[in-house]
């Protein structure tokens, strides 16, 4: 399996832009942030060609007009940033993150059943 490819903060808003309305022109791209971020065009179109260069995002050209497509998921994202995260934040142990996240975050019950759930499903395994 390929690695999930590492992304800065500033890159994930645009592969969020990229997940949400794919396949997408860099111009739409640019006209979507710079409106929210006040992002110059170019920085936009940087972080593009980096997302590329970082196999994040694939395109295709038809004329002068490039369609950017992401070529991982934000799953595999997701994945990948918890377990980096998991990784130097907390040895990669689970247990302490939980605990951490118990403690700091409101709860609804219904959120409190699922995740005892997915504990009492991960114990069967």
């Amino acid at each position: 399996m390929a690695q999930t490819p590492t992304i800065s903060e500033a890159e994930w808003i645009v592969m969020e832009v990229v997940w949400r309305k794919s396949p997408i022109t860099a111009l739409e791209v640019v006209q979507e942030l710079s409106a929210q971020k006040q992002w110059q065009d170019q920085t936009i179109r940087t972080m593009l060609r980096r997302l590329i260069r970082k196999k994040a995002l694939s395109y295709r050209a038809d004329g002068k007009i490039y369609y950017y497509s992401p070529a991982v998921s934000r799953e595999q994202c997701v994945r990948g940033e918890s377990r980096s995260f998991l990784s130097r934040v907390f040895g990669g142990a689970a247990q302490p993150l939980l605990v951490q996240l118990m403690q700091e975050t409101r709860l609804t019950s219904a959120e409190i059943a699922e995740l005892k759930r997915i504990l009492r499903d991960k114990e069967k395994k």
